[in-house]
């Protein structure tokens, strides 16, 4: 994981780090405690989990439908409406590479037409990660797919209009997936 460890755009804001913890590491995210002295010159943790950063692939294919997932997610205990998706901390190389890698571990995906289309910090508060997206155009589904043992996937291709009413109307309720889907939206329909 690659981070600032230093802060020194806060320091011009007020903030001082003072010392820095990690309390608890997983191969996925650590969890990261600075004491800092805080522009009100109160002495406090603040605390946030950092990750790797992961990407989001929005898989339309030939013939106009988009690739959605739906994958039962221990935390929630229920079904979630997804883009194919995974994170960098088992894998080194560019967004792009990783999109790949997971349209095919996940749905069996491939394409030889591939857009980066931009990131987005997952949430500024309590997590630090890059989120990256990416448009994959023309994709086959002709491989079989190899899934990591806590990924119950099923594959839903689904025409395009209906896909983005998920994103909009908060049936996809997962944020990234909407959020990918959404952005990549004028990149669709352009073709």
């Amino acid at each position: 994981m690659t981070h600032s460890e230093d802060k020194v755009s806060a320091q011009a804001h007020g903030w001082q780090r003072l010392a820095t913890d990690y309390p608890y590491t997983f191969r996925m995210f650590r969890v990261r405690q600075d004491q800092a002295r805080w522009p009100d010159g109160q002495v406090r943790i603040f605390s946030y989990v950092q990750t790797s950063g992961a990407v989001w692939v929005v898989p339309v294919t030939g013939d106009g439908q988009i690739v959605l997932i739906r994958q039962f997610r221990y935390m929630l205990d229920d079904w979630q409406w997804e883009v194919p998706a995974g994170g960098f901390h088992d894998f080194t190389g560019d967004p792009i590479e990783l999109a790949k890698h997971e349209l095919e571990e996940e749905v069996g995906g491939s394409s030889d037409d591939w857009l980066y289309v931009g990131c987005f910090n997952t949430g500024a508060s309590v997590i630090e990660e890059k989120s990256h997206f990416v448009l994959a155009r023309g994709v086959r589904l002709d491989r079989e797919p190899r899934r990591e043992p806590a990924e119950i996937i099923e594959v839903h291709p689904t025409p395009i209009e209906r896909a983005m009413e998920m994103a909009r109307s908060g049936e996809i309720a997962d944020a990234h997936s909407a959020l990918a889907l959404l952005c990549c939206e004028p990149y669709i329909k352009a073709g």
